[in-house]
This record gives structure tokens, sequence and C-alpha cells, in this order.
């Protein structure tokens, strides 16, 4: 064997040394320059994180503030439920995304396991009801109605159900006083999303992961007073999660209670005379379609005219806002939102407008008397009246010769206004307009406050529609391509009206205002605006902000936030004009339009005088909308339903009705105050005690008897 020099491999082995030993220092350089920035350049950063690391929160949610009546009677509060909840993270951590747990519990609970998957998938634009809306990382609940066998099951068992709690939940619960059903006016509640979350993260009053929020009403409107504030304790842990101290506690504020003007009483009988008052028009035969009338949705509003505070207010179609309750069913979502649910979540008395029709005409009456027409002057109420080669007709083509304003009002004579309102569009200059035109019977509708939002406290409001010229340059704007797309001068009934609308409609014409001047056309309102004209009219010409809120009250009742009425304006109208129009608003209730449901069936005309205004609009394609419209020293009422004929016809049995419950007056007219609902207004708030309860010495409950079925 030959033997290689050692001199012929120390260079190789000197070359990886060295290598070697570049590599270390390099490795124990970037070591030390990490050590460095960790420690020294970053070191007091990562020790207040470390700090934090050490200190954990446990949050715990306020209870949720009652909504009162008037009386202190609860139409909304919280009961004590067992709920069963599903940790959505946890479940998708195990190796079958949690299906077996779900199998388990779904017999358990003796529901499908569909349903539960269901409950806890995320929403989003494609996913239909039940989803969860609220964070993926927050307990979402399964079911607020498991029984106390159901959840010591799922508590022994806690290794077979991994990611699922079975707790006693504070849940709201809608109480329906009477039957008094209230949904539009209180809401209803659903989770807290994350946008929420993000964007109240700075606010006084942040959202924690476990809210409920108020989605519509009183629970949307007053939902920051509603909902407190919520109790944190930070707890100190060791490295492995062990609790060696509390750091700090802060204790959870109960929401206030939130008191209403609303009296469940008469919020109980505005509700069934509506619903019955449509069941009765859908028997009266329409003479015009040749049907029954559909009357597919109504409104009523109950209103103290010198408060402007809401005493009832009820829509039809309606919902049960427990439903919502611990996560809607897909079942009852599609009853909500459904093709033929006739969207029932929708609050007609604020959110429902359409064409007035005569219960408008107190104002084209007080635009003429400030334009320089006499009230007592004579007018002619002849059968039509013609312009161009159109004719206007009177209702049912009656006419009563020459006569003042005040029978005009009494009758409901159109043609009357038909000339007024012609005559002032010559003088404006017709359809060119003279610098300065006065557009009298337009601007009066807007001081009556019209075309905007009468600010009640309740969201969603909508503001109706004075349609003057300058809506309808905008409107013509906003439309014209699509009618001039569409028009033809020779084609069908739709094509010549797109046609006309493309060639003519950003000018207001002869015939816009005259059916303006009666209510139709254009024209829409709410029936929140005409219950706050008609309590003006009652009180002397003030309007008021309307207000569904009376007081917040601290749950020990120590403090008091009174919600006072606050006046906006007046009508348009001196002391002489007002007690003019006053005059002949009782006259249509004594020997109008309205008689035959007041003065002629027995109501004490002397001892509560009555005022009333009919209306029965018309709509295209559609059958005629009733209203009626009244007001007493007290209240003003307006009851409207769509497609339910006329204002006298549908909506007057129920308004009567709605007037004897409230005063306690029999068939006959005879008033017993041991009967009557609210003989006046409501003008002390309820007496809650240090402890949170209500007096019950001032909180009478709801009698049956006292409701009032229709009589006539």
């Amino acid at each position: 064997m030959t033997n290689i020099p050692e001199t012929g491999r120390t260079p190789r082995v000197q070359i990886r040394l060295t290598i070697i030993q570049v590599l270390v220092v390099s490795l124990l350089l970037t070591l030390g320059g990490r050590l460095w920035y960790l420690q020294i350049r970053n070191g007091e950063e990562y020790a207040k994180e470390a700090s934090g690391n050490r200190v954990q929160k446990v949050v715990q949610p306020a209870v949720r503030g009652s909504i009162l009546d008037a009386r202190g009677v609860p139409l909304a509060d919280n009961e004590t439920r067992l709920v069963v909840y599903a940790s959505r993270t946890e479940l998708m951590n195990l190796k079958d995304d949690g299906k077996a747990v779900l199998g388990r519990l779904a017999r358990v609970l003796g529901i499908s396991e569909v349903a539960i998957r269901n409950r806890i998938r995320l929403c989003d634009a494609e996913t239909p009801q039940p989803c969860w809306n609220g964070s993926p990382y927050q307990p979402i609940p399964i079911t607020d109605e498991a029984t106390p066998k159901q959840a010591l099951q799922i508590h022994e068992r806690a290794e077979d159900f991994p990611g699922i709690t079975a707790e006693p939940t504070a849940v709201r619960r809608y109480t329906a006083p009477g039957k008094a059903n209230s949904a539009q006016v209180l809401g209803y509640l659903s989770p807290v999303t994350d946008d929420e979350i993000q964007a109240g993260k700075d606010s006084e009053s942040p959202y924690l992961r476990s809210d409920q929020v108020g989605r519509s009403g009183l629970e949307r409107q007053y939902d920051k007073e509603l909902r407190g504030k919520a109790g944190v304790t930070r707890y100190e842990v060791d490295n492995l999660g062990r609790v060696v101290g509390e750091a700090e506690s802060v204790r959870a504020e109960p929401g206030a209670n939130v008191v209403t003007s609303i009296d469940a009483r008469v919020q109980r009988v505005a509700e069934y005379e509506l619903n019955q008052a449509m069941k009765a028009a859908r028997k009266e035969f329409d003479k015009n379609t040749g049907e029954n009338y559909k009357a597919d949705s109504g409104a009523v509003v109950v209103m103290e005219a010198k408060t402007g505070r809401v005493v009832a207010m009820a829509s039809n179609p309606t919902y049960d806002p427990n439903a919502w309750v611990g996560g809607i069913s897909g079942k009852d979502y599609a009853k909500l939102t459904g093709k033929d649910a006739n969207n029932p979540l929708l609050n007609r008395a604020i959110q429902g407008q359409a064409a007035p029709g005569s219960i408008f005409k107190v104002i084209p009456t007080a635009a003429a008397v400030n334009a320089g027409y006499s009230f007592d002057g004579r007018y002619d109420c002849s059968s039509s009246y013609t312009i161009g080669d159109r004719t206007f007709k009177n209702f049912e083509s009656k006419g009563y010769g020459s006569i003042n304003l005040g029978r005009a009002l009494e009758v409901s004579c159109d043609t009357v206004y038909y000339r007024l309102a012609h005559e002032e569009w010559r003088k404006d200059g017709g359809i060119t307009p003279e610098k300065g035109a006065s557009d009298i019977l337009y601007t009066t509708a807007r001081q009556f406050g019209l075309g905007k939002k009468t600010g009640v406290d309740l969201p969603g409001e909508v503001s109706g529609r004075v349609p003057d010229r300058q809506w309808k340059k905008d409107y013509w704007t906003a439309n014209r391509d699509t009618w001039c797309k569409q028009g033809k001068e020779d084609g069908t009934y739709t094509e010549q009206i797109a046609y006309e609308n493309c060639t003519s409609f950003k000018d207001l014409r002869a015939g816009d205002s005259v059916n303006y001047s009666i209510g139709q056309g254009d024209t829409l309102v709410t029936p929140i605006q005409m219950a706050t004209i008609y309590a003006a009219m009652s009180n002397g010409g003030t309007l008021y902000t309307p207000t569904v809120g009376k007081a917040i009250i601290s749950t020990d009742g120590k403090r008091v936030e009174e919600i006072q009425p606050k006046p906006h304006g007046k009508l348009p109208m001196d002391a002489r004009l007002h007690s003019q129009i006053d005059g002949a608003l009782a006259g249509v209730a004594t020997r109008g339009t309205a008689a035959w449901r007041f003065a002629q069936v027995g109501w004490p005309q002397d001892k509560i005088p009555m005022h009333a205004k009919t209306g029965t609009a018309e709509v295209h394609g559609k059958q005629t909308t009733s209203w009626f419209a009244t007001y007493t020293q007290d209240y003003a009422i307006v009851m409207t339903i769509s497609q339910g004929g006329t204002g006298s016809g549908a909506s007057g049995p129920a308004v009567r009705n709605i007037y004897d419950a409230i005063y306690g007056l029999d068939d006959a007219g005879n008033q017993d105050l041991k009967r009557a609902l609210l003989p006046q207004p409501q003008k002390t708030l309820p007496n809650i005690e240090a402890d949170g309860t209500i007096d019950a010495a001032k909180v009478k409950p709801y009698e049956p008897q006292a409701q009032v079925s229709p009589s006539r």
C-alpha cells in the first residue's frame, strides 16, 4: 500500500474548517443582532404585549331594558330561558367539522340536523335564511326552548358535545298585553355584525360580539339606551392559563326602560278594528272593477291632539316579533318576505304613502283664502268641469249648485276645487310660469308639513311628495330616457302615456293642478303626516313633532329623562280661518259625508264635538284607497285602507268604534266612564320602584271586556 503524504490533504481540511468557522460566526452575529432588536430596540413594546397576554377578560352582557306602555305595562321585556349554543370555531376544528356532534345534538333536541346546520351557517349575499349574521367567533344560539332535561344531558355528556353549551339566558319577549301586537312600533332584534362592531369600536358604548341589535321600530330608535353597558372582569393568569388574581372589575349596567305614549288597550282596539274593517271591505262589491275590494293593507294612527304623542299605531298586515327571538326560522322568514306576504315588516303608518284624496282639501281651502278668495263666497259645485278636451267629474257626478267653501268641505265637492286650482294655475302663467309665481296651492302644502318627514321617533319614515314644478322637472330628468324609448304617439295606452310623459311631463299642466287640488295625481302622503295636520286643527294650529317615546327611566327609577312634546310650526291660517275650517269639519260629521257614521247614529256632538273628513283616492291600476281623518278636543285619528273603497264606507265604522272605546260610548252615544279606556290623555309617568318594578297600583291590567267589537 502506498502512503499518502500528510501534507497532501492539509489545505483541503483547512479550507473546510475556515468555511465552517465563517458560517458559525455569521450565525452568531445574526442571532446576536436579532436578540438586540427584540430586547433593546423593541423591548418595551414586546414587554407590554407579554404583560397583556397575562390578563384575560370575561364579559358579562347587560340585560336589555324594557319597553313600556304609558301606564307601565311591558310591551317588550326579557325572560330567562335555557338556550343551547354552538361554537362554530370549535366544531370546525373537529375532524368531521362537527357532523357527529350535531347529529347527537339533533337527537337530544328533537330537531333535524339540517335545521341546526342552517342555523350555524354564515350569512352572505347568496345564503337564504336561516343563517347566522353575527360574528363567526361568537357562540350561535340553536334554540331558546331547551328543557331542563335536554340541558342536563348536554352538561353530563360534555365529552359527546364539544363546542355545545346550554345556559340560562335573558331572552327578549314581546308580551302583546291584551293581544296588543304593536309589532311595527316595537321592531325586533338580530345579532350584531362584524361591520357594526368595527364601526362602533371607538364609541362610548361599543358593541360586544354577543349583542343583539335593534333592527326596526323602538328597538332600533332607542337601541343605545335599551342596550346598557356590559360588565368586564379582567383576571391575571399564569403562562399555563391558571387564574392567579383579579386585576379589575366593572359591573354591567342594565339598559334603561323606555316608557312610551302607547296605551296597550287603545292599541289593541286600533289593531282589531283595522283588521275587521279590512275584512268587511273584502265583502263589498266594487262596481268599477266588477269584483270585491281587495283591502290588501292599511294603517291607523291615534294621536294626542295637544302634544303629538302617539297613543296607538297599527299597520296591517302584521307579524309576531317573537319570531325573531333566538334567530328566525326559514319557514317564518319566508312568511315575512315571500311574494304573497305583502311586506308585513313595513310600518305603513310612517312608511306607506298614497294619494290622500279629499282629506287633503283642508290645504287648498286654506290656500284659496290666503290667495284672496272669500271663505263665504259663492262657488259653483257643478257635476263636472272641463279643461280643453278633458272632463273632470265630481264624485258620482253629483252637483250642489252655488255653495261656499265650508259647504264644499262638508259635501266634498271636487269641482269647486278644480275651478280654484285652474284659476290659480292660469294666474301663475300656466305651463310657462311668470317670474315669482306663487304656486300657492303647493307652497301651502309644504307649510302644512307635507313633502318632508314629520320627525317621528321611529326609523324608516318616508317624506311623501308634493308634486310642484321643481319635482316634475327633476322626475322628468330622471325618467325621460326610458319614457322616450318606450313611448309611441299612436301606440297602446301605456305607450301613449310614456310618449306624453316624454314630451311634456316636465311641465306643470292644468290637469296636474286640478288633480292635485283634490289630493290625487302624483301627490303622496303618509298616515302620520295627516294625523299631525288634523291634530294641529284640533289644538288651534300648532304642528307638533310626533313622538312615541315618552321617557327614558333607569332600572332603579332614579334617573328620568322625559321626552317633551316639540312644536315645530303653525298651520298657515289665522284664527278666523281656523274657526271657519274647524266649523266645516264639524259639519262633515253632522250633515256632510261622515254624518252617517256620527251624528245620524248617536254621536254626542254637544259633549264631544267631532270633526271629520272623508277621502276616496283613485290609484291607476288599483281599486280606490279609503281615508278617514278625524279629531276631537283630545285626539286625532286617521285611518287608511289600500284598495278598500270609500273613506266613510270602509274606514268610517272602525274609526267610530275606536272613539267609542276611548270615551266609553255605547251605540246610542251614552258615555260610561267606567268603560272608557282613555277619556283624557295620560299625563303622568308610571312609578318605577327602586328595585326596578312597576307600582302595581298605577297599572291596571288589560280587561278584554273593554274591547269594542264592530257594531255598525
